[in-house]
């Protein structure tokens, strides 16, 4: 028996959205729709710059639709209805689905959240999990409904979390995974079955507060590496040297200890940057950026500045 070609409508907005709508149509399926957040000016000249998944959809003739709001754009839910579409693919879309809409595909609404759900529901789920350094990750195809992230699972798969993996890296492994459930469910989705969520594990995934990203040197070195693991590329942990703001992009933890006061430079060397942390505890900085420079190796801002040493780390 020959599978009918299935309807789809896809809702998303940024690169990691148009990477998996990209890899959906590679895969043989055709989408019918495209649902994006409306244009947005950017850049010093304010230019109205398209979303990533909109030039992709551009770039294939993809009909596209931008609402504002559903509340607002009440006719575009009129115009999906039409459609009859059998199935509406999520991926960080940036817009509340109404429940109107979450009802109208013969398969429902679906969701590739980056986490193993009930476990960080919510915004940031990559950078949560790092600095929470959790040693599991995944991904979880989820059936949408009213909630924030609460929906029934229909595949969910796990990788481990690497040491020194930034969310950055770890936010490419989860894309590709993301990619090969969303084609396996839409191969077999006849025989996949719904199940419910686990309420014990909930832990929920608050939005990045760029205040968050600042560097506490009284915290231990092991939380302050998972921070800037979890922060990196965005916000970037921030810290203050001879009143100059520098942001750390990577480190590393050392067995070794300091009674040095916390935020201190105990040495450096063609590795980095040695910093006391809370508890006595030492973080290796082995890539930062000064204020209005570009990134570089830590040793490298070493040589231009050989006399740090003994000169301290601080939060303002």
């Amino acid at each position: 028996m020959i599978k009918k070609r299935l309807k789809i409508v896809f809702a998303g907005t940024p690169e990691i959205a148009k990477n998996i709508l990209s890899f959906i149509i590679e895969s043989g399926f055709t989408v019918d729709l495209v649902l994006t957040k409306p244009d947005q000016p950017s850049g010093r000249g304010q230019k109205i710059s398209f979303s990533a998944v909109k030039q992709f959809a551009l770039n294939h003739n993809i009909q596209i639709e931008q609402p504002i709001s559903f509340k607002k754009n009440p006719e575009i839910i009129h115009r999906i209805k039409l459609l009859d579409p059998d199935i509406i693919i999520v991926v960080a879309y940036g817009l509340i689905l109404p429940k109107e809409l979450l009802n109208t595909p013969k398969l429902g609404c679906v969701n590739i959240h980056v986490s193993l759900l009930p476990r960080w529901r919510g915004a940031a789920p990559i950078q949560r999990a790092i600095i929470a350094q959790d040693k599991i990750s995944g991904v979880t195809l989820m059936q949408m409904n009213e909630g924030l992230d609460t929906g029934d699972i229909l595949i969910q798969k796990e990788i481990p979390i690497k040491n020194n993996e930034t969310a950055k890296e770890l936010s490419e492994r989860l894309n590709i995974l993301s990619k090969e459930i969303i084609i396996e469910y839409l191969q077999n989705y006849n025989s996949i079955k719904p199940y419910k969520q686990n309420e014990l594990g909930v832990t929920y995934a608050n939005k990045i507060e760029k205040e968050e990203a600042r560097i506490n040197w009284h915290e231990t070195a092991k939380i302050i590496d998972s921070k800037i693991r979890g922060f990196n590329p965005a916000p970037g942990c921030f810290s203050f040297l001879n009143n100059e703001l520098i942001k750390i992009w990577n480190s590393k933890l050392i067995n070794q200890s300091s009674p040095l006061a916390e935020g201190t430079i105990i040495s450096v060397d063609k590795t980095g940057i040695y910093v006391a942390c809370g508890e006595n505890s030492v973080l290796l900085i082995t890539e930062l950026q000064p204020s209005g420079k570009k990134r570089q190796p830590a040793s490298q801002y070493v040589l231009g500045h050989p006399n740090i040493v003994t000169n301290k780390f601080s939060m303002e």
